[in-house]
């Protein structure tokens, strides 16, 4: 089994930056893809960025050029570094992980979430 742990959100202004950090722990080695994924009030659970084992990413459109995720194995932590942010971008943000690099295999563990509010 694997337990992950959100940290790092908060309140903060449009044009601000936050980074957030899930901690890994348990089961590590069964761990491929990570992601971060968002939920805003009464909207569906969206992708906002993924990465592989070897650090391939991908990311949400909305989120292209503003957003960077990346991970420190040794410390068995993924980021995810929030710059210039939107009001749109308030929602919870939930860490999770796969046993799999294939982006068609969901997402096997998630951690509870942590909340963004960007003010305006």
């Amino acid at each position: 089994q694997v337990q992950l742990v959100e940290s790092g959100g908060g309140l903060v202004q449009a044009g601000g930056s936050l980074r957030l950090s899930c901690a890994a722990s348990g089961n590590i080695l069964s761990i491929k893809a990570m992601g971060w994924y968002r939920q805003a009030p009464g909207k569906q659970r969206e992708l906002v960025a993924r990465i592989t084992s070897v650090g391939n990413t991908n990311y949400a459109d909305s989120v292209k050029g503003r957003f960077s995720i990346s991970r420190d194995n040794a410390k068995d932590t993924m980021y995810l570094q929030m710059n210039s942010l939107k009001p749109e971008d308030t929602a919870a943000y939930y860490c999770a992980a796969s046993r799999s690099d294939y982006i068609y295999v969901g997402m096997h563990y998630w951690g509870k979430g942590t909340l963004v509010t960007v003010s305006s």
